[in-house]
């Protein structure tokens, strides 16, 4: 493929990049940043580069983001509030390490926990369904860490920091994982809901994400260039929107969990029947 997109992807070798890199490498020129070159089976990722980005010397790792059109920033530590405010620490030194190289755009990972409070109140039955407009509220540093990305992410696009306006796709991450329903009992129907609601297939994954890197136009209706979106397939249990992301880039996901697992559904609801 000629005039390749050149993509930089940090966290290149955590679980999120790696059910994108197949796809990705035969689409895109990369460049693969990360703490360390193995995943988390031990296996080396061809090709990672050793780029540590929370330290605020930018001059240290300004050279991989040369020419690159787009990030992909799934980077992230966690475990503690202090790892958490390095996450916020390390989005700041990427957006401004891309304004200052000229990327285009940013596509985040940010997380549904970013606004999951809102869950507290879906499983009580005060309310149905959550939408990116929302004010974003959570109850943890994790969720409040993925939600300081995206107002930074904002303030970047907006172009007063700088006078350059930084693209931002922020991805609130839903459940990448085929192992949710497996796990699920019985007993507690509204964590099988969960399951299948936030269930994002890989190919699901990959279509997000290449729409949000190549779709031309995501600005707003002010102007800004600035998206939040959900990261989950097209599930019948969803009880995040998607919306946004059909209308703006086109997003047109494949799957829906309650297909995908039907046969341990119907055996869940069996067990449920006879409790």
């Amino acid at each position: 493929m000629e005039n390749r997109r050149k993509i930089l992807i940090t966290g290149a070798s955590g679980y999120i990049a790696g059910r994108m890199l197949p796809e990705f490498r035969q689409r895109y020129e990369l460049v693969l940043l990360d703490v360390k070159t193995t995943n988390r089976q031990g296996e080396e990722v061809e090709g990672v580069q050793i780029a540590e980005l929370t330290d605020p010397n930018r001059d240290a790792y300004r050279h991989h983001f040369e020419g690159v059109d787009a990030v992909v920033h799934c980077a992230f530590k966690g475990g503690s509030f202090e790892n958490e405010l390095a996450n916020v620490q390390m989005a700041y030194n990427l957006y401004q390490t891309c304004v200052e190289t000229g990327v285009r755009r940013v596509v985040v990972c940010s997380s549904n926990h970013a606004a999951d409070y809102y869950e507290r109140l879906i499983w009580a039955d005060k309310w149905d369904v959550v939408t990116p407009e929302m004010r974003p509220l959570s109850d943890n540093f994790y969720g409040w860490a993925k939600e300081a990305y995206e107002h930074l992410g904002f303030v970047f696009a907006t172009g007063h920091v700088d006078g350059k306006k930084l693209q931002n796709v922020q991805l609130r991450i839903g459940g990448p994982r085929e192992t949710d329903m497996a796990n699920s009992s019985a007993d507690d129907l509204k964590a099988m809901h969960r399951g299948l609601g936030a269930y994002l297939s890989i190919r699901d994954q990959v279509q997000l994400f290449v729409k949000s890197i190549e779709t031309e136009d995501i600005e707003d209706e002010n102007g800004i260039p600035f998206q939040i979106f959900y990261g989950i397939s097209d599930n019948s249990h969803k009880f995040w929107s998607i919306a946004n992301a059909r209308k703006v880039i086109g997003y047109a996901p494949e799957d829906d969990s309650q297909l995908r697992f039907a046969d341990r559904l119907a055996e869940l609801l069996e067990q449920a029947k006879k409790t």
